[in-house]
């Protein structure tokens, strides 16, 4: 619609601003001429104006220049005649009843306003581009359209928003980290090497603790290679670029937003209470030792849970002039966990300062960015010293504490641990500090030739404190045990670029990237002293001189690594009439980690687009308001995850000591790592096709997009002989992994008035992925056992394997065959040779009774986002899911070990009814426990109301309440579906899970 707050009206001839652009002979040939402007008097370039002859319905169409302007010169004489205009990025608009005359030009001008769920410009790296002329796949999410909630991470405020984009967030710890994925898992290496590259304000590889939610305006994530392809090595797993808020000319304000938040527990596991469990023992004749049964009747969930109280608060100051912008923002959160012991506490400060001089040609600016991270966390460690394990199989007939206030302990009992006492006697502290800045210089050499050089530096100082006290069960008879540990990494970055921008003929827009960029990365410097034998615990871990043991094996595995990257990189694109557009991309990287034979690669990408709704065919259907074929091509790599060590021989001392001629014990030293000289790249490959839409005046919009993306010289540790090499296992590059998926976008205003709107919008996602190689003629393996979970009578029983023409997480377990009759737990016997069933049942099954029994791969992730306004107030609504893949419930075999368990551990309230008191077998992992993943959670709920122009003072005021974890929709038995779904084992629950919660907190937003 027309913005009615301009004097100008739609139907007022615009003859000053056409008689300056226009000759008079032109004037008196030409009938219609006009400028297509945005709400903010800004001229508009491409925009689609179609003139309809209202009476014949003939049509006849043209578009605005790279000044905004346009014409028509052959319409018929008559009328009338209605003028719709259309651009991506913007509403349409329609200005109706006019009629063409001879000698008699119209005049016409329009302002469009901006399309609330699209973004003129989009971020694809070292630059911006208009969103009309991407020729990629990049999606980008608004600040307004993320999620809200107590969050760890700004990636958290992406889940379900993005296609392709996995985020999984199997609890609600505090100080645990999402795991985020893109179209699917390219690599056999775990951790960074898994997930996006990270982008904030052009620094690559910036922490992401730098950035408060609040303080994020746009976040675009480059899905193809065709995007990624300009940041070369870094790129294989996609790249997210986050985009914080910047002040503006002639804004001034000043921010708050903050909220207080419950966390509760949203499910919890039905184990036995006390009378419960005496029943079940004496009902089937098992015994229990005397000393346990106290009289009591312990809940030891909620004696380890409490209700999680958070608060965050976030003030900003943004403003600028016509010359400088400026922005500063402090961010505090407090985030304390469900589970007592554990709360992460972090502090943000940013300031941004930007300026132009010498006559507008220079423009610098600078931004300092700092975070302190303060986390406490529990003991989460295997043989029961668990909190997360020990809350479940602690006995409820027992009390926290014996009547002398020490804590009750069975210590003769192996796995067995007083969760509160791992509570109360452990501790473990860390603080991390992250300082970066920032600067950067843009020099206008020519009206369209710009010289760019940025320089940033971030240092990460990490300190972990840990104590064990003189009753920690962790530490038994060691009087006391402290470990203290202090890591610094450090990274520079060096990047300059020369950009030229230019438009030829009103038609032909041209821009040119070339660039250099140096980076070093000191990592890992520290060091970690462990000491035990204390005199007391007064003083915790703060006074290690008082100890009178120190642990010469317990320095920690921190050695400094120096990785240092060179790159060159080069971007095309051209844009003809906005309508053909294509994009060319080359980076050439060289890194230190890699072989002295390979230590350099080269990263091309290429794609284009085609604007079918520019053409006249589309148009005439008076259907499209845009349409764009999208196809582009590029590779990429993978060096994220590396230390300078990987591919170097390395000796270092082992755990062994001699004594020499004197009679001191020295240290032995030994081939830690083989050199690789030959170890190169990963590389990814990968073909985009997409298709975006606009139909009935953009309200109804979306993108489908089809990928294929292959991963070739796959990097893995492979086991060596040691008669060749001096140690027992080489990384070498041997695998090949495939991921074809579809995507699609889907965005509708179903409805829409002046008080009333509902928008909604569905993203989904399907991901094939296959691994296609692990072997070849050198480095052989027919495959891979993963996932060793452990369990009474199940040594080395792994749960997956990794081979060649299966998934990563591929499930491979023993198969249940029902019970014998004698009441056992039976399972298939398969062939050694033919790994076909013989028929036969066995209650020992072996490792070669394993089958192909599942995949934690999903076959449909889904996102569904509703936002509902009536008049000031808002009503958001964000629905996930995931469907089609298994979980491997490790936690309810655990616990539903009736023979083994009863009498010494707790069991899960339902066992009475599943599981038979004479199966010796009932814990045995196999497909019994594999169960169907699929959810759908309402995973967002959220009002606010907004008070517009309270006074002079206050620009708007918003109150809001959230809701997380709203509901879940499943069949899974175990406490929460959302499992880990990144890493080479996704899709299993192993008893070492922290509670899912429900959030509800109450927010407060103004401005000033």
């Amino acid at each position: 619609m027309f913005n009615k707050s301009y004097p100008i009206k739609k139907s007022v001839l615009f003859f000053a601003l056409l008689a300056a652009g226009l000759s008079q002979a032109q004037a008196q040939q030409t009938q219609v001429k006009g400028a297509t402007q945005s709400d903010a008097g800004e001229f508009i370039s491409g925009v689609s104006i179609k003139a309809v002859h209202t009476s014949s319905g003939k049509s006849y169409t043209t578009s605005s220049s790279d000044k905004g302007l346009f014409h028509f010169d052959s319409l018929p004489e008559g009328g009338p005649y209605q003028f719709i205009f259309s651009s991506v990025g913007f509403q349409a608009d329609t200005l109706s009843g006019y009629t063409v005359q001879s000698g008699k030009p119209l005049a016409l001008s329009v302002k469009l306003l901006p399309i609330t769920t699209a973004l003129e410009e989009v971020v694809i790296g070292y630059g911006r581009v208009s969103r009309k002329d991407v020729t990629s796949s990049i999606t980008t999410v608004k600040a307004e359209d993320m999620n809200v909630g107590v969050l760890s991470s700004p990636a958290q405020m992406l889940q379900g928003k993005v296609p392709g984009l996995t985020i999984s967030t199997n609890n609600s710890n505090p100080n645990a980290t999402a795991s985020v994925s893109l179209r699917g898992a390219s690599t056999l290496r775990s951790g960074e090497a898994m997930e996006p590259y990270y982008v904030i304000d052009g620094v690559p590889g910036a922490s992401l603790t730098l950035v408060a939610p609040d303080d994020i305006a746009t976040i675009d994530v480059l899905r193809d290679a065709s995007a990624t392809a300009i940041y070369g090595s870094k790129a294989a797993n996609g790249v997210i670029i986050v985009t914080t808020k910047r002040g503006k000319s002639g804004q001034s304000s000043i921010t708050y937003n903050g909220y207080l938040a419950t966390d509760r527990v949203a499910n919890r596991y039905a184990m036995m209470n006390g009378e419960q469990y005496r029943q079940f023992i004496n009902e089937n004749s098992f015994s229990m030792e005397p000393t346990d049964d106290l009289g009591a009747d312990t809940d030891w969930q909620r004696e380890v849970e409490r209700t999680g109280i958070s608060n965050n608060h976030n003030i900003s100051l943004i403003g600028g002039t016509e010359k400088t912008q400026y922005s500063a923002s402090v961010n505090t959160l407090q985030n304390n966990g469900v589970i007592k012991g554990t709360d992460m506490g972090r502090q943000i400060g940013r300031g941004f300062v930007q300026t132009k001089v010498l006559d507008d040609r220079l423009t610098a600016s600078f931004n300092v960015n700092t975070s302190i991270t303060k986390q406490n966390d529990v003991l989460a460690l295997g043989d029961g010293l668990s909190v997360y394990d020990a809350m479940y199989y602690y006995l409820p007939v027992s009390p926290v504490r014996r009547e002398d206030g020490s804590w009750f302990e069975k210590t003769d009992r192996s796995q067995y641990v007083n969760p509160l006492s791992l509570i109360e006697e452990n501790t473990n502290f860390s603080k991390t500090k992250v300082i970066q800045a920032h600067a950067k210089i843009g020099y206008e050499i020519l009206p369209s030739l710009t010289y760019n050089i940025d320089l940033s530096m971030q240092n990460r100082q990490y300190n972990n404190a840990q104590y064990y006290t003189s009753l920690s069960m962790a530490a038994r008879n060691q009087n006391g045990k402290s470990i203290r540990a202090s890591v610094e990494d450090e990274r520079k970055v060096m990047e300059m670029n020369l950009s030229y921008d230019k438009t030829f003929a009103e038609r032909h827009k041209l821009s040119l990237l070339a660039g250099y960029s140096w980076e070093e990365n000191n990592n890992n410097d520290g060091f970690q002293l462990t000491t035990s034998d204390y005199y007391d615990d007064g003083l915790s871990y703060h006074n290690p001189g008082m100890a009178n043991v120190v642990d010469l094996l317990g320095f920690g595995d921190y050695y400094l690594s120096t990785l240092r990257m060179i790159s060159v990189y080069g971007r095309l694109n051209y844009a003809f009439n906005s309508k053909y557009l294509f994009q060319a991309t080359v980076r050439r990287d060289g890194s230190s980690a890699f072989g002295v034979n390979n230590r350099w690669a080269t990263f091309p990408s290429i794609s284009a687009a085609w604007r079918l709704s520019e053409e006249s065919f589309i148009r005439n259907m008076n259907f499209f308001d845009d349409l764009k074929l999208r196809a582009g091509y590029g590779v990429s790599g993978n060096s994220l995850g590396f230390d300078v060590f990987t591919a170097r021989q390395v000796y270092g001392a082992t755990s062994s000591f001699y004594t020499d001629a004197f009679g001191n014990d020295l240290r032995t030293l030994a081939a830690l790592r083989n050199a690789n000289p030959d170890l190169r790249w990963e590389r990814t490959g990968m073909l985009n096709l997409g298709l975006d839409f606009a139909f009935l005046n953009n309200r109804v919009s979306g993108t489908l997009e089809f990928y294929d993306k292959n991963t070739t010289d796959l990097i893995y540790d492979y086991a060596v002989s040691t008669t060749k090499y001096l140690y027992g296992s080489l990384t070498a590059n041997v695998g090949e992994i495939n991921n074809k998926g579809v995507e699609l976008t889907l965005n509708t205003t179903p409805v829409k008035s002046e008080n009333f709107s509902w928008n909604t919008a569905i993203v989904a996602s399907h991901n094939k992925n296959m691994v296609t190689r692990i072997t070849n003629q050198e480095f052989s393996t027919g495959y891979v056992d993963l996932a060793d979970l452990g369990g009474a009578g199940q040594s080395n029983a792994f749960q997956q394997r990794l081979m060649e023409g299966a998934p990563i997480g591929q499930f491979y377990t023993w198969e249940w065959a029902g019970y014998n009759d004698a009441g056992i737990s039976t399972f298939y016997v398969r062939d050694a040779s033919s790994r076909e069933r013989t028929g036969e049942t066995t209650i020992t099954p072996a490792d070669k009774d394993r089958a192909i029994t599942g995949s934690a791969q999903p076959r449909l992730t889904l996102g569904w986002n509703n936002n509902v306004t009536y008049k000031n107030l808002a009503l958001t609504a964000m629905f996930q899911g995931v469907f089609g893949h298994q979980i491997m419930n490790a936690t309810r075999a655990r616990h539903s070990n009736v023979v083994g368990n009863a009498g010494q551990k707790n069991l899960l309230a339902s066992v009475v009814d599943t599981e038979l008191a004479t199966d010796i077998n009932a814990h045995y992992l196999s497909d019994r426990y594999l169960e169907n993943g699929d959810f759908l959670r309402l995973a967002n709920l959220s009002l606010s109301y907004s008070f517009r122009n309270v006074s002079s003072h206050f620009k708007n005021i918003r109150l809001y309440a959230t809701m997380n974890n709203v509901f879940v929709l499943s069949g899974y038995k175990g406490v929460d579906p959302e499992v880990d779904l990144g890493g080479l084992t996704p899709g299993v629950d192993n008893r070492q899970t922290y509670p899912r919660t429900r959030t509800l907190m109450f927010g407060l937003n103004f401005n000033l």
